[in-house]
C-alpha cells in the first residue's frame, strides 16, 4: 500500500488527482492523509469528491472514508472499464480537474468512452476549457489516443451550471514525446467573454492587453454570453506556434479593475513568448503524468512551479521513474522523465 502525505509540496488537490490517475493506470492501491492540508479550507471539497467518485466509477474501485471535508482516504482500484459516464460537480468546481483525473486511465482502456461533465468550465483556480481543448488535448492526441471535447454550456463561479462532452478513443499505449522547440509563431488572438456583465469590461481588458503585447485586437474579440451563464468574465489570450498553442487566461473579479486583468494576463503571455520554452506553467504541470504513463519524455518550460515538482514526487512513488528539472543556459528549464 502506497502511503501519501497530502501536505507534501504544494499541498493541494493535485496530489490527490495525480494519485488517483496513477492508481487506476497501474492497479496500485494507496492511502492519502492530510488531504489539501495547505489550503485555507483543507480536506475534500465538492470537486475533489466528484473526482474520487469518478475514479471509483470508471475503475470499479473501493474507497473508504469518502465524504466532504475528510482529510484521509484509502483507494483500491479495480479494472478500468470504458463506457458512457456522467459526473456532476454540483457547484462551480472545475470540470477540467475532474477530467484530468480520469482521462488518461480511460485513454488506455480497452474501448471508447463518452463523458459528460457538469460544473464549472471557467474557474479561476483551474485551467479553463479553452486551455484543455486548444493546448492540452492536441498533445495527448500526439501520444496516441483520440480525444475530442465540446463545450455545451459555460459555467462561471459561483453559479456553475456548465457542461462539457468528451469522446475518447483509446490507444494501446502512450507514445513518449520530446517537446523541446515550439517552432515559429503563426497566429495570435484574444477573446474577452462576459455574462450578465457590461460589455465595456471586455473592451477595457482587450485594450490593456493590446498595449502590453502590441497585438491588434478588434471588436470581434468580445463575446457576450447569455445572462444565465453569469455573472462571469474571462480574458483569453492565445499564441499559436508550429508545435504548441499557449492559452493564457485572466479572470475578472470584484475589486480588480478590467485594466489590471488585461495587463496581468498580457504580461504572463509576454513572459511565455520571451522565454522560447515549449510549455507554459499550466502545461508543464500537466505534461508530467502522460509522459510518466508513456514511460518517458521531455519538454522545455519556464521556471517549474511547485505544482510540477509536487506531481513529480507523487509519480515517483508509483512508477520506477526519475524526473529531473535542469535549468539551461538560455534560462529555459529542461524537464526529463526517464527510467530510474
Amino acid at each position: 500500500m502506497i502511503v501519501i502525505d497530502g501536505s507534501h509540496g504544494e499541498g493541494g488537490g493535485q496530489v490527490l488527482r495525480t494519485a488517483l490517475a496513477l492508481s487506476l493506470a497501474t492497479g496500485q492501491p494507496f492511502r492519502i492523509e492530510n488531504i489539501r492540508a495547505k489550503r485555507s479550507r483543507p480536506g475534500l471539497m465538492r470537486q475533489h469528491l466528484t473526482a474520487v467518485e469518478a475514479a471509483c466509477a470508471i475503475g470499479n474501485a473501493e474507497c473508504e472514508e469518502l465524504e466532504i471535508g475528510t482529510s484521509a482516504l484509502t483507494f483500491r482500484p479495480g479494472a478500468v472499464t470504458p463506457g458512457d459516464y456522467r459526473f456532476a460537480v454540483g457547484t462551480a468546481g472545475s470540470t477540467s480537474l475532474v477530467l484530468q483525473t480520469i482521462l488518461l486511465p480511460l485513454a488506455l482502456a480497452g474501448g471508447p468512452s463518452s463523458l459528460v461533465l457538469e460544473g464549472g468550465t471557467h474557474n479561476i483556480h483551474a485551467p479553463p476549457f479553452d486551455f484543455i481543448e486548444r493546448t492540452y488535448l492536441p498533445l495527448i492526441e500526439r501520444m496516441g489516443p483520440r480525444v475530442t471535447a465540446r463545450l455545451d454550456r459555460y459555467g462561471f463561479a459561483p453559479a456553475g451550471g456548465g457542461r462539457i462532452e468528451v469522446e475518447i478513443e483509446p490507444a494501446r499505449a502512450l507514445q513518449p514525446l520530446d517537446l523541446i522547440e515550439r517552432g515559429e509563431r503563426q497566429e495570435v488572438g484574444a477573446r474577452a467573454l462576459v455574462a450578465a456583465l457590461p460589455g465595456e469590461i471586455a473592451a477595457r481588458e482587450l485594450e490593456a492587453a493590446e498595449k502590453v503585447l502590441g497585438w491588434s485586437l478588434g471588436g470581434e474579440s468580445i463575446r457576450k454570453l447569455p445572462d444565465r451563464a453569469g455573472p462571469g468574465n474571462i480574458l483569453l489570450l492565445e499564441a499559436q506556434f508550429e508545435h504548441v498553442t499557449e492559452v493564457v487566461s485572466g479572470f475578472g473579479k470584484l475589486g480588480v479593475s478590467a485594466q489590471t486583468v488585461g495587463e496581468q494576463a498580457a504580461k504572463r503571455m509576454a513572459g511565455y513568448i520571451a522565454s522560447n520554452a515549449f510549455a507554459g506553467p499550466y502545461l508543464a504541470d500537466q505534461l508530467l503524468l502522460p509522459m510518466a504513463l508513456a514511460g518517458g519524455g521531455s519538454f522545455t518550460t519556464v521556471k517549474p512551479s511547485l505544482h510540477a515538482r509536487t506531481a513529480a514526487g507523487v509519480i515517483e512513488m508509483f512508477l520506477p521513474l526519475s524526473i529531473s528539472f535542469v535549468e539551461q543556459e538560455d534560462k529555459r528549464h529542461l524537464v526529463s522523465v526517464r527510467s530510474a
